[in-house]
């Protein structure tokens, strides 16, 4: 590791305080709402092909507004960026719990408004924000943080979620949701952009941002990371939205759902600082085609084992460990390639992959269900995915283009 000073400045350490605490709430929220499906079903009479398609819709929606925020970040700042997102998701949630929560409304609410929150209040922007304060020796271990503090908000969510739900019900509990929604509209104003990024030479600094878009997408590289964060989309859309169903299918107590997605958020916050730390010492796209390849193999021990308590835990914590893993390492390389100036509007693009996975993950698994009864098809397609993931990566040319410089 580097002897560089890790905090460059105070700002710094703010900026990473508050990103972080903005990532556990948006997350943490968005965390459970598959834990929310019975009870949904059964006071709203929303179908799983539905639900899946509103989960699908909203997570299409927080990749589909990455790129728009990502300008607004790299223009006016984080805290706008961010604090705009906020206004979007505490409006989804209010207006759900005040009622606006079937039919239309339900993909309102929970699909469109959470979703263009969530493009800017989530992962994307907070650890691009944060990329900007450091320097390339220290970027992955700085972003992994702000991702492992994601993974908290994930550990901790469904096991309180779980409870309120059972204690006070599913209405109390969207409330609780509200008050946290509001407290991150005030942390998102620590959320600030340096006005010159960390290791920003003075030839990236001219550059404008159709030019960086032109030069992305004419980039083999930046084309191979597009596509593998693609397949992590579907791989966490479809565990996030469809495990409680999932278990309960296979006999598995209720509580065991929850129990998964703790497990999930608690060893993400240990793989993803260890990706972050393995990002500056190796490469970072062997990196990435290792945690997608044993993505695959997690899901195979799961799916064609014997059903149990003990797989189910097994599966939280090795799927857990490589859940946002591949955050610090995908944006360390889109940071190392590009330089940092459009790093937010980049990384937005590259998102943007992610959360198309995402939809077709949570909304197509919904319809085989419907279809077949069982998610069979999906998990086959999940395992296809990781391979095609871990082969994808090999091509890409960890170099900064000629004319960028990193620090």
């Amino acid at each position: 590791m580097s002897s560089e000073k890790f905090f460059q400045s105070k700002t710094a350490l703010i900026t990473l305080i508050a990103a972080s605490i903005v990532v556990i709430i948006s997350l943490g929220v968005r965390q459970t709402f598959g834990l929310f499906y019975l009870d949904f079903s059964t006071d709203l009479d929303i179908s799983i092909t539905h639900f899946g398609f509103a989960i699908g819709l909203q997570l299409f929606l927080w990749g589909l507004f990455g790129p728009l925020f990502g300008i607004i970040t790299d223009k006016y700042g984080g805290n706008v960026a961010i604090f705009i997102g906020f206004l979007f998701y505490l409006a989804g949630v209010y207006l759900f719990y005040i009622g606006f929560n079937t039919g239309f409304f339900f993909t309102l609410t929970m699909g469109i408004l959470i979703g263009v929150g969530l493009a800017s209040t989530a992962i994307s922007i907070p650890v691009a924000v944060v990329a900007k304060h450091f320097p390339l020796s220290n970027r992955t271990i700085a972003t992994g943080i702000v991702t492992s503090a994601g993974s908290f908000g994930y550990f901790v969510s469904p096991l309180i979620v779980r409870y309120s739900l059972i204690e006070a019900g599913w209405q109390t509990t969207i409330l609780f949701f509200i008050f946290f929604l509001i407290t991150g509209l005030v942390v998102a104003l620590f959320v600030t952009t340096p006005k010159i990024p960390v290791g920003t030479t003075m030839q990236e600094n001219k550059q404008t941002a159709m030019e960086a878009i032109k030069e992305a997408f004419s980039n083999s590289s930046f084309n191979y990371l597009t596509l593998g964060f693609f397949v992590c989309g579907w791989h966490i859309a479809l565990v996030a939205t469809h495990i409680p169903t999932y278990v309960n299918d296979r006999g598995l107590p209720e509580w065991c759902a929850a129990a998964i997605l703790a497990l999930i958020g608690l060893f993400n916050m240990i793989g993803t600082i260890t990706a972050g730390y393995l990002s500056t010492r190796f490469s970072k796209k062997l990196i990435l085609s290792a945690i997608y390849l044993l993505r695959g193999v997690s899901i195979i021990y799961f799916i064609f084992l014997p059903p149990s308590i003990f797989n189910a835990m097994v599966f939280g914590i090795t799927f857990g460990f490589l859940w946002l893993a591949t955050v610090p390492p995908t944006n360390g390389l889109v940071a190392h390639i590009f330089g940092t100036k459009y790093i937010g509007l980049l990384y937005g693009f590259v998102f943007l992959s992610h959360q198309v996975g995402s939809f077709l993950g949570a909304y197509l698994s919904g319809v085989f269900y419907d279809l077949y009864g069982s998610f069979d098809y999906a998990w086959y397609i999940s395992i296809a995915l990781s391979i095609f993931a871990g082969l994808i990566h090999l091509p890409i040319k960890e170099k900064a283009i000629e004319r960028v410089q990193t620090a």
